[in-house]
């Protein structure tokens, strides 16, 4: 288990940036497999990027070009960096975490709200 803590959402107009971070509890981050997700109001929770412990990157065909997934091993974090956001952009975006090994979904964060709106 890993507690997971997310901050950079906020309202951005359409075209413009910004990165989301996740902070990982522990000392076994580097044992993760991280991940982005989102969630807009009405719809199911879709992948948006994920990193593998190796640094695999894997993208969701709708941010490909635009968003990029990263992590840092020794500041237990990861980051989603998102620039020409468009207003379908719109979610609560959800920082996971998972073992290649474990069952289920892993680990989740709050959510982080991103609005781009003009």
């Amino acid at each position: 288990q890993v507690q997971l803590v997310e901050s950079g959402g906020g309202l951005v107009q359409p075209g413009g940036s910004l990165r989301l971070s996740c902070v990982a509890s522990g000392s076994l981050f580097f044992l993760y497999n991280m991940g982005w997700y989102r969630q807009a109001p009405g719809k199911q929770r879709e992948l948006v990027a994920t990193i593998t412990r190796g640094g695999s990157l894997n993208y969701a065909d709708f941010v490909k070009g635009r968003f990029t997934i990263s992590r840092s091993d020794t500041k237990n974090t990861a980051y989603l960096q998102m620039n020409s956001l468009k207003p379908e952009d719109t979610a609560v975006y959800f920082c996971n975490a998972r073992m290649d090994a474990q069952s289920g979904s892993g680990s989740w964060g709050q959510g982080t709200q991103v609005t781009v709106s003009s």
